[in-house]
Order: structure tokens, then sequence, then C-alpha cells
């Protein structure tokens, strides 16, 4: 498989397995997703950060109300005070009402949506400040849980059913944020030219025995100036085979 993706595929089981942990991820743990592609410090240095830009906390998870307005938290606490009007159900009517909806009762599946309601509102707040309204979140989760309620007859145990309406939950929520603002896309190929420069980079010097200069990278590999600053910015200047031009020192 191509080394590119490959890493585009352990980039995303990586963020995923962050938002499944609350946002947090820890250094050991990307580290091990990374193995198989023998990266050198810089390489793992330039993933943390990325993972830091999309507001995964690394060893700790961020405090979600960094990223939101002021008016997604006063929406937020308007809708977390009319939830609390709802009902509070006991563990054990949770265990019975998701074994009647697994049967196809439309009565418990309404009861499971109540009860749910504020795990969404959880999750919601794992994706904040990422282009999306968490009030818009909030509503997609809403109705991602409200079909997935309808289809947990495919769950062979009871034990088994929250985890697929997480799962659904989190899949519409980044999809949300996908069609919104295309910003997975953006970032893949983002880190693709900076993985790409890394290596003509290193490469080059090598063969020189140094550091090399980004007018003898960019006439040696046929690169335009603007793609390597971009690079060297993008990286927050990791990439050390590269001499940083006078004009950027003192920004690192």
């Amino acid at each position: 498989m191509d080394k590119e993706v490959r890493f585009a595929e352990l980039l995303e089981s990586v963020k995923r397995t962050a938002r499944e942990q609350g946002n947090c991820i820890s250094e050991e743990q990307v580290r091990e997703a990374f193995s198989e592609l023998d990266f050198d410090e810089n390489r793992i240095t330039m993933v943390l950060d990325y993972l830091t830009s999309q507001h995964i906390g690394i060893g700790e998870a961020p405090d979600p109300d960094e990223y939101m307005s002021d008016e997604e938290k006063d929406y937020l606490q308007v809708y977390l005070d009319e939830l609390k009007l709802l009902k509070d159900y006991t563990d054990g009517e949770k265990q019975a009402y998701t074994i009647q909806a697994m049967a196809g009762d439309e009565n418990a599946q309404s009861k499971l949506i109540e009860i749910y309601l504020k795990s969404v509102v959880d999750i919601a707040h794992i994706y904040a400040g990422q282009g999306v309204l968490v009030e818009d979140l909030i509503g997609e989760g809403n109705v991602a849980l409200s079909v997935g309620v309808s289809m947990l007859g495919s769950q062979e145990k009871p034990e088994d059913c929250e985890g697929m309406l997480t799962k659904l939950v989190m899949d519409a929520m980044e999809e949300l944020i996908k069609d919104s603002n295309d910003s997975d896309d953006v970032e893949k190929k983002a880190l693709k030219r900076v993985n790409d420069i890394y290596d003509k980079a290193e490469k080059l010097s090598k063969e020189y025995a140094r550091k090399v200069t980004v007018e003898e990278l960019c006439e040696e590999e046929h690169l335009s100036r603007k793609a390597v600053i971009d690079a060297l910015r993008i990286s927050g200047f990791a990439i050390d085979s590269i001499e940083v031009p006078d004009e950027l020192k003192g920004k690192e």
C-alpha cells in the first residue's frame, strides 16, 4: 500500500480513537499507531501538532468551552435546562426499553431517544469549534439517534446498542463537519504536501551533508517557493533538513 495512503488511514484512525476517548489521546498511543511507518521525531511532532490543531488533547482532554462562542454557550445552557425537565430513568428501565426497542416497540424507542439526548450533547462537545455550530451538531446528532433506535433490531445483545447509537451520532456529526467546510480533504492534502516536501528535503540534505536552503530545494525538486514556505509554517518549522529563511527567523 502507498505510504501516504496508509498515513491518511492511520491519521483518521487516531482521530477517531481520540474522539471516542473524549477528545484525548496519549503520545504513546500516537507513537504506537504510526510505528509501522517508522516515523522519526520530527514527523511524530508534526502529527501531534496537527492533532492539537484539531482540538484533540495530548494526554489531557481540552476544555470544550474554549472552542465555543458565547452564543453557543448560551444556547447549550438553555438546551440543557430543558433536558433537566425530562424524567430520569434508572439503569434497569434503560435496559428494559433497549430490549423492547430491539423488538420493534415504538414507545420504547421514543423513551430511548429521551434517555440518550444528554449523550448527544456530550458528543457534540467533542466536535465543538470545528466549523459547525454546536446547535447544528446537536440537531444532526438527534436525527441520527432517532434513526438509530429504529435499527437496534440488528444488534445481537442489548449491551451492544449503546455503542451502536454512539457511533451513529459521531458519524453524523463528522459527516456534517466534512460537508460544511470540506476541512478533512483540505487538511489531508496539506499534510500530504508537507510530507512530500519533508521527504524531498531529507533526501537532498543527505546528498549535501547539510541543511538545504529553500532555493536549493525549489530548484532541485521543481517546487514553488510558496509551497516550501507553507510546508515549513504548517509543520511548525519542524523540518530540520531545511534552512529557515532569514525573513522567517524569529517566527519559529
